[in-house]
């Protein structure tokens, strides 16, 4: 998995509250209200049995992957899906960037497991490979829109969707009381407070596309377009032509007026952030803990375009797929749609790990948390991560073609831009 990929996953400490919480409340089989439903070997026992690494090993029994994070939440879920239904849930803990590739290598075999947790835009590669199954959601409805698209491919949905991320401008308010309604007024504000005008972290060699793709976005330069019904055309990449110039050159204008700086990672960023040292930072929910702590004020806004259109981030989903083999598809479509997509199980994931639930249900509960209303009213402005297979194809040569140009490494920029186009598109075909 990618370094950017890495920045969706949802990471966190599992409280024990929430587990207790859960387990208070009880379970029905009503997906609207109950607890009901975002690698080769385990790297860690189940929660609740001796190893099982095949997808049950009977009609009443079935295989789960997850990682050692929402184990403690789902292992209380499954024991309760096993008192409704007599069917077994074996939870295998596993290392979550290994289970991927382990499940696309061992599920055309069998043996593998019935459902995995996953990033969504892992999903048109498991379609690609023949290893997962469509999922009916029931009510589409009851989930987070951008939650159901993220999960969807070909017209068909793959997953039953928990958590939603994303980016957005972090201000500290004692040093700007408004927030800033253009890239330049941004610019402007930030001007004298502090060592610089805003924060983004870059890697020396890869920049950070996915930081940086709210601003391409707003000169109308996405990776992929999208068809009307919210998918994307991994066929052609998209962010070339006169918008893809145009975000070239403000890179190449950031750059040498040293707003943005390949010397300043995420870790510094997030550092002189907390010091004072800027009023704003573009970052995620997983550094809101470092954040609250350096006790200022802040406020979450969208990132302001500097193009003629709006900034949209990516946002990142997580959820759960079920195998195209899978031995027992039934009870693992229950389990998955109407016990991990149900609301109380996913305010406890909530509770756990802090990002905002896909159900809606739930995530009008952790709207009580202003930072996680305020992520969410952003991402609800966002698009999903693109998931078909191509996308892989794009990050090395995105990543290396911003670094060049922010960094003053590139004699024209358009033409640096043009050569990473054509470069991807050719991985593409």
């Amino acid at each position: 998995m990618n370094s950017f990929n890495r920045r969706l996953l949802l990471q966190g400490g599992l409280a024990a509250g929430a587990v207790a919480s859960l387990a208070a409340c009880g379970v029905s089989t009503s997906s609207s209200t109950a607890p009901a439903p975002t690698a080769a070997g385990s790297t860690g026992a189940p929660t609740s049995s001796p190893a099982n690494t095949s997808g049950g090993d009977s009609a009443g029994a079935i295989t789960v992957w997850i990682d050692s994070n929402r184990s403690p939440v789902l292992s209380p879920v499954a024991k309760q899906f096993e008192a409704d239904t007599q069917v077994k849930v074996n939870l295998v803990i596993k290392d979550f960037g290994k289970i991927a590739d382990d499940f696309i290598t061992q599920a055309p075999t069998g043996k593998g497991p019935d459902a995995v947790i996953c990033a969504h835009d892992g999903v048109g590669r498991f379609v690609q490979n023949g290893v997962i199954a469509p999922l009916e959601l029931g009510d589409a409805s009851t989930f987070q829109d951008v939650a159901v698209q993220a999960f969807s491919y070909e017209g068909k949905t793959y997953g039953v969707p928990y958590a939603i991320e994303n980016i957005a401008l972090l201000r500290n308010t004692e040093m700007v009381p408004e927030a800033p309604k253009t890239w330049d007024d941004l610019l402007k504000a930030g001007e004298g407070k502090g060592k610089y005008k805003v924060l983004v972290g870059l890697d020396p060699k890869a920049s950070d596309p996915y930081h940086l793709y709210p601003l391409q976005a707003s000169f109308g330069a996405p990776v992929f377009n999208q068809k009307p019904d919210g998918s994307y055309d991994g066929s052609k990449i998209a962010m070339g032509g006169e918008p893809g110039h145009k975000f070239a050159q403000f890179l190449a204008q950031m750059g040498k007026e040293k707003v943005f700086s390949l010397n300043i990672s995420g870790d510094i960023a997030k550092d002189q952030f907390t010091k004072k040292q800027s009023a704003f930072f573009i970052t995620g929910p997983w550094n809101m803990d470092v954040i609250k702590k350096a006790g200022f004020t802040y406020a979450i806004d969208p990132i302001p375009a500097a193009g003629d259109k709006d900034a949209t981030p990516f946002v990142g989903v997580q959820g759960f797929v079920m195998s195209a083999k899978a031995k027992n598809a039934v009870a693992t479509q229950k389990f998955l749609v109407e016990y991990v997509g149900s609301q109380k199980v996913q305010e406890a994931l909530f509770k756990a790990g802090n990002r905002a639930p896909a159900n809606k249900a739930a995530f009008e509960t952790a709207k009580s948390d202003k930072d996680v209303a305020a992520f969410g009213a952003v991402g609800a402005k966002g698009v999903p991560m693109p998931n078909v297979p191509a996308m892989g194809s794009v990050w090395a040569d995105w990543g290396q073609t911003q670094a060049t140009i922010i960094g003053g490494k590139a004699d024209d920029p358009k033409a640096a831009w043009d050569k990473m186009v054509q470069a991807i598109q050719s991985k593409i075909k």
